[in-house]
């Protein structure tokens, strides 16, 4: 089995016949890529940001917000930077990180983790934040990447709107293409604004997914992994 074909392969229109407010609240999500029209990078950053400013505008302007006010006037532009250029530039492909791989002059040939890796990303059923860490654990098959890219490629696919499910196989999915290797681990523990901001209002619950491929994909590995995750600094 190669590395990019170790995740679930959702069918086509498995959720076909769900009203937008079901898939909403159920956070569905249709499959691995992340939704984007052919013609998503027709236009600059720059076209883009001067679209949002207007639309944006438009959408304040609609609830009534006064845009002559000193501290309202400058949002649209604000919001417009933010969108583009911060919380969803990992929609760009021309930011995904540049990844360097290394032998493994160490020849360790056990589980490397690197845990508690902070990210935001952003629910795509109702553009509210999701926050929390980002545990990763690869096995060398030959080669390593430095550890900073580990934090990197977690930032990357988080910054665009996200599925929480989606998000973790995302990242599973590159590390393993990246490496060539099945033996790769993904757990994410996350809270959603979506439920704790409104709907149900849950403040205390938080969301857990994983993926275990290839070696870790055992009882034995799990638990080693696991336990790694308990160890304090």
């Amino acid at each position: 089995m190669k590395p990019n074909e170790i995740l679930l392969n959702i069918p086509e229109n498995n959720f076909k016949g769900f009203s937008s407010e079901e898939i909403g609240d159920e956070h569905l999500y249709t499959g691995l890529e992340t939704p984007l029209r052919a013609d998503a990078f027709d236009i600059s950053d720059t076209d883009k940001k001067d679209k949002i400013e207007l639309l944006f505008a438009e959408i304040m302007q609609v609830m009534g917000l006064d845009l002559t006010d000193d501290s309202l006037k400058g949002t649209p532009k604000r919001v417009a930077k933010m969108y583009i250029d911060e919380i969803f530039s990992g929609l760009n492909p021309i930011n995904k990180p540049k990844i360097a791989l290394f032998d493994n002059k160490y020849q360790y040939n056990q589980m490397l983790v690197e845990k508690n890796i902070s990210f935001y990303s952003n629910c795509e059923h109702h553009f509210v934040p999701i926050y929390g860490k980002a545990h990763v654990a690869y096995i060398s098959s030959g080669k390593v990447i430095g550890l900073s890219k580990l934090n990197r490629i977690v930032q990357y696919f988080a910054k665009r709107p996200q599925v929480q499910e989606r998000l973790t196989n995302q990242i599973a999915n590159e590390l393993a293409e990246i490496l060539g290797t099945n033996d790769v681990a993904v757990i994410i523990d996350a809270k959603h604004l979506c439920v704790s901001s409104r709907g149900i209002k849950d403040e205390t619950s938080s969301t857990i997914t994983a993926y275990y491929g290839g070696a870790f994909n055992t009882t034995e590995k799990i638990n080693e992994l696991q336990n790694y995750l308990k160890l304090s600094f």
